[in-house]
């Protein structure tokens, strides 16, 4: 372990390095005028679930980007959701607030930034509003908290990424000394296809152990990914472990429009002999399918339905129907 936290301190030493040795670039920048904006998002659906309709609004972002130079930007991001309690009653929570440096080669932001856990899944899977990546929905980890990341580009092909993270996620930023480590390598073998690895590591009393292989194409017509998810010591307890799978695809079948379909299956480890997995109750498989459209810039409608089956025994099938909204500017 001490040689995987050596590696990832060095990946940041060097990021560091690469880093004052551009500092100086700053001072060509004499055309440059600092810039900012704001942004918004807002997720909503109406949906029909076993005989049950009800309209809600699932999230909301509100922040500000700002361009200090060429090189140097930042991001504030509120993100107000649904905490579960009922009603519509919304929390809102500091998502992003952190510091950024970029140059051709190297990223590296600091505060409170954007995990690289299942960033890319997520892009290629392209219909967050209307239901969250395989990870994020599984709660293998956090898609903001506080920390530093680098992602330093070796080849147009390659790039390997780092961070050292607080470990709780954006809605509990301190909450013990215990830090997570991850580190992640990206290829393109070839153009408009990606294979990712990754790894993460964070000890309390039990080591909670990441490992990720992912695999996907984006083109004109077309994306599609698969991925594999592993975590040994879920929530830092022995023996909870994960496992899962997600496959997705994309097709495009006009210039404002697309088909999409997906499947996930989620399974947990059976302790000591027990005939189900220790997570059984949240166990199960996925399919979800659907249309998007896009009638002008910034928004997407989604007419999709999902069917869930459950892994535990006597437990019936959920289905249901969604028109789902994004809306941005």
């Amino acid at each position: 372990m001490r040689k995987i936290q050596f590696s990832l301190l060095l990946l940041i030493m060097i990021s560091g390095s690469v880093f004052a040795q551009s500092v100086n670039s700053e001072k060509s920048n004499a055309d440059f005028k600092p810039h900012g904006k704001a942004f918004a998002k807002v997720f909503s659906d109406f949906k029909y679930e076993q005989s049950q309709p009800a309209f809600e609004i699932t999230r909301a972002y509100f922040g500000y980007e700002y361009a200090f130079s060429q090189q140097f930007s930042g991001k504030v991001n509120f993100d107000v959701g649904n905490p579960g309690v009922g009603g519509l009653q919304m929390t809102a929570y500091l998502k992003n607030a952190y510091l950024q440096y970029a140059n051709d080669n190297l990223k590296f932001n600091f505060g409170l930034i954007g995990t690289k856990q299942f960033n890319l899944q997520e892009s290629m899977w392209g219909h967050r509003y209307l239901y969250k990546s395989f990870m994020d929905q599984h709660g293998y980890g956090a898609s903001a908290d506080l920390g530093a990341s680098m992602v330093l580009k070796l080849d147009p092909a390659l790039s390997v990424d780092a961070s050292v993270l607080n470990g709780e996620g954006y809605k509990h930023l301190q909450r013990d000394s215990v830090l997570m480590y991850t580190a992640g390598v990206t290829v393109k073998p070839v153009k408009n296809l990606y294979a990712r690895l990754y790894v993460d590591y964070m000890k309390k009393t039990v080591a909670q152990t990441t490992y990720t292989a992912f695999l996907g194409y984006t083109g004109d017509k077309f994306t599609a990914g698969a991925e594999y998810n592993i975590q040994q010591g879920h929530g830092s307890v022995t023996d909870h472990n994960l496992s899962g799978v997600s496959v997705y695809t994309t097709v495009n079948v006009g210039k404002k429009s697309d088909v999409f379909v997906r499947y996930d299956n989620l399974t947990s480890k059976k302790i000591n002999g027990a005939t189900n997995g220790w997570n059984v109750a949240k166990d199960g498989s996925l399919i979800l399918a659907g249309l998007e459209f896009n009638p002008v810039k910034g928004v997407k409608v989604s007419p999709n339905f999902r069917v869930w089956s459950p892994a535990q025994s006597g437990s019936n099938t959920e289905t249901g129907f969604y028109l789902s909204l994004e809306m941005k500017f």
